[in-house]
């Protein structure tokens, strides 16, 4: 949150942005949580992780992207790593950023992690109708 924002208003600009990464449908089915506890919890996260996306900075939105793909692939956060590899061209990130990716994350964070993004790209890339 800036000095500029309120709280409610950095909610709000972290919302926008999540929305506008991860589209209206996987916002739209999060958010229909019945369980008051997880919508808390929701904004919790979003406020969060949403809210350092939401930032004015030096980094663009693509290379927030590429950071959050690289941490996830590093930590087995595979789930995590799906979902925005998912939403990689919303974010900006080509399919051939995401495949150098790959060879970074192997190099940088060793091969089971590099295998496990290679095996979680080519799921997504055939829930997309892609070749992995």
């Amino acid at each position: 949150m800036t000095d500029r924002m309120s709280e409610s208003e950095a909610l709000d600009a972290a919302r926008a942005m999540r929305r506008r990464i991860l589209g209206d449908e996987y916002v739209d089915a999060q958010a229909d949580d019945p369980n008051a506890t997880m919508r808390e919890f929701q904004d919790h996260v979003t406020a969060s992780a949403w809210g350092a996306w939401a930032r004015e900075g030096s980094l663009s939105t693509r290379d927030r992207s590429l950071l959050v793909l690289a941490m996830t692939a590093a930590l087995g956060r595979m789930d995590e790593f799906r979902l925005h590899a998912g939403a990689r061209q919303r974010a900006g990130v080509t399919d051939d950023e995401l495949d150098e990716l790959l060879f970074m994350v192997a190099a940088y964070c060793g091969a089971p992690a590099g295998v496990s993004m290679r095996r979680a790209v080519g799921e997504v890339r055939a829930a997309e109708g892609e070749s992995g």
